[in-house]
């Protein structure tokens, strides 16, 4: 398996003090912490102004409102992993690309513990008023990327001809996704799945081995 191109994935990024940063950067950092901490609808935009030593009416020229700025947070956690996306077509096997993007998102989720959480546990939720966080850019690629990688896997043999890719696709990111929720949920609640991200490299290739032809 080839090296991840992305600079130190488990690694937080270098911290810039407060001071510094934009009251645009200072929404999205107090934010983040309060969402993981409190969940996001205990969290209002008073406090999240509060917390960024700002005002509320900057959240809203920044964001709109408070479902803006969490959307702003994932489009910011997946960015990191858009530039190492090119280097996935200079891998010759559809196997070895699915596995390879699979490291990658896991190695983007934890570099920062705190929106891993946030992703995790507010992505797909529904609101109150009906609606639910689109799925950002930045992971849309990565949707994109996954069907391009299974429909060619299926010209070259790889993958069963009698099975929908996009719910291929779909079964594979959900397992992905759930076995991360449930590690967040462990460290949250004392949910049994003491698991580490080794063991969910283990478990990708079996399961990928199922949808092989016979």
């Amino acid at each position: 398996m080839r090296p991840i191109p992305i600079k130190n994935p488990l690694t937080k990024p270098a911290r810039v003090p407060e001071a510094k940063l934009s009251s645009r950067d200072r929404l999205l950092n107090a934010g983040k912490v309060l969402f993981a901490k409190h969940g996001f609808d205990k969290t209002s935009t008073v406090e999240i102004a509060r917390a960024a030593g700002t005002s509320e009416s900057q959240l809203m020229k920044h964001f709109g409102n408070k479902e803006g700025l969490l959307e702003a947070l994932f489009d910011k956690g997946w960015t990191p992993m858009t530039d190492s996306l090119l280097f996935i077509h200079k891998i010759p096997s559809g196997r070895e690309k699915l596995q390879w993007l699979l490291e990658l998102v896991l190695a983007t989720v934890d570099r920062d513990q705190q929106l891993k959480h946030i992703m995790m546990l507010e992505g797909r939720r529904i609101r109150r008023e009906g609606s639910v966080v689109r799925a950002t850019g930045p992971y849309m690629k990565v949707v994109q990327l996954a069907d391009s990688i299974l429909a060619e896997m299926r010209a070259s043999g790889e993958l069963r001809n009698d099975l929908s890719l996009q719910a291929v696709r779909s079964a594979l990111l959900g397992m992905f996704e759930s076995l991360i929720r449930d590690q967040v949920m462990a460290e949250r609640m004392d949910f049994p799945a003491r698991y580490t991200a080794d063991d969910i490299k283990k478990i990708f290739p079996i399961v990928l081995k199922a949808f092989a032809p016979k």
